[in-house]
């Protein structure tokens, strides 16, 4: 797949039988339609009741930000926030294939999801280290030369 962003190949990281496409160029994070959601689950950040669905909410968004390409369907994806308050940007594709988190927006939920929250604190540095490492090297595909 390439990345909707900045173009380079994506490779696929398998986190808990979930496979999320992630671009080590400029981490950004493509989620295919239900693996948000089953990643927060498997993660135990699940947000759950009527404050769960506000945060996991999506509206449209007004901005200047250039649209980008669904890796998918190819079509313009739709500018979205996600959440009520503390807004996040995404891009949503209009058919429903996925979501599409830049570089630092998914770590910006998962912090979102577990405010203040002191024992969930060491699982979601896991977690991001776990799935989205800071380390460009750890994710990069093996030299064929």
């Amino acid at each position: 797949m390439i990345c909707p962003a900045c173009r380079n190949p994506m490779i696929v990281i398998e986190y808990r039988q979930i496979e999320l496409d992630y671009c080590p160029n400029c981490q950004g994070v493509w989620f295919d339609a239900g693996e948000l959601e089953l990643t927060l689950e498997r993660a135990n950040l699940k947000p759950d009741g009527a404050a769960g669905k506000s945060v996991l909410a999506l509206t449209e968004a007004v901005t200047d930000e250039k649209k980008r390409r669904c890796p998918i369907c190819r079509k313009n994806m739709r500018k979205e926030y996600i959440g009520s308050e503390s807004k996040i940007l995404i891009d949503a594709c209009p058919t429903g294939q996925g979501l599409w988190f830049d570089g630092g927006e998914v770590e910006a939920l998962i912090s979102k999801l577990s405010p203040g929250k002191k024992e969930t604190e060491g699982h979601v540095v896991d977690f991001l280290k776990e799935v989205f490492g800071q380390e460009k090297s750890k994710f990069q595909a093996p030299n064929t030369n």
